[in-house]
């Protein structure tokens, strides 16, 4: 299956080909580090300071700690070995909202802290920690090679007080060509890509544009430089960041967007996306 893959993805011409050809042939730990939500924290701190992590109060093997780790009234859980998954605990969830079972736990979820029941919150975690996270068609292998853990950070507020937009910067060998701006993830998600000048791009990834427009950051210099420094050492990762209203704040390193199955419309952007990405022969 595997061969057949690598014969299939040999001559990658758009961007979701070249994920798929990296899924396949990039074996370096440097990519597992990326995957890994716990040991990408010390990558971050070596490359652009310890100042641009969000506060960890956890990072735990076993999910039971869970219910006698001492935490503020807001937070975010999550598993370090996956993407797509994430328990937001604060005042401002939406009203009535509940924590999912355990077994349909792998999703985004946003709830009060009087609904974050701490024995509910573990056991959602141990089910996390029974998931071998990226085992679909494509195969995301680094998510194999991360310890399965679970980690609790400092929930991240915008300027009024929810969740901020998710400002992430595909970075193809250093240099960012596009940003993707998601807002209101736990509403009614927004999604808008940029220029590294801050034009807007006529391109949908399924969710409908923000009205109005997302204005320039502030801190975007910032964080074009953040995003440099952090994609230095490799050919394509979609760097993520907040630009929050004291600071900009580091979100995770993605290797395999949508794990190479990227939505484009129009789809002649998957072969613009593809074009600034020189896929080595061999990944060393």
């Amino acid at each position: 299956m595997r061969l057949a893959r690598l014969v299939r993805t040999r001559h990658p011409v758009t961007f979701t080909e070249k994920v798929r050809y990296k899924m396949l042939r990039d074996r370096r730990e440097l990519i597992v580090t990326f995957a890994d939500k716990a040991a990408v924290r010390d990558y971050v701190a070596s490359r652009v300071g310890a100042a641009y992590l969000p506060r960890a109060y956890a990072i735990v093997d076993d999910s039971a700690a869970l219910e006698s780790v001492d935490l503020p009234d807001a937070f975010v859980v999550k598993p370090t070995h996956g993407s797509g998954a994430a328990i937001v605990v604060s005042a401002s969830a939406p009203a009535g909202a509940e924590l999912p079972r355990a077994e349909w736990g792998w999703v985004y979820r946003h709830v009060a802290p009087g609904a974050a029941d701490r024995r509910h919150l573990a056991a959602i975690a141990r089910v996390w920690l029974t998931k071998l996270y990226g085992q679909g068609p494509n195969r995301e292998w680094a998510y194999g090679r991360v310890p399965r853990r679970v980690i609790v950070e400092e929930l991240l507020e915008g300027s009024d007080g929810g969740i901020p937009p998710d400002l992430k910067f595909f970075m193809f060998h250093g240099r960012c060509r596009y940003i993707q701006v998601d807002a209101a993830r736990f509403g009614s998600r927004t999604q808008d890509f940029f220029d590294p000048e801050w034009n807007h791009v006529p391109l949908s990834g399924g969710p409908r544009w923000a009205d109005p427009t997302p204005a320039r950051p502030d801190r975007l210099g910032e964080m074009l430089d953040v995003a440099r420094r952090l994609s230095a050492e490799t050919d394509f990762v979609r760097v993520d960041l907040y630009d929050l209203p004291d600071r900009v704040v580091f979100g995770e390193l993605t290797s395999y967007p949508a794990g190479g199955e990227s939505p484009f419309a129009p789809s002649r952007y998957d072969a613009e996306f593809g074009s600034h990405w020189t896929v080595p022969r061999r990944y060393v």
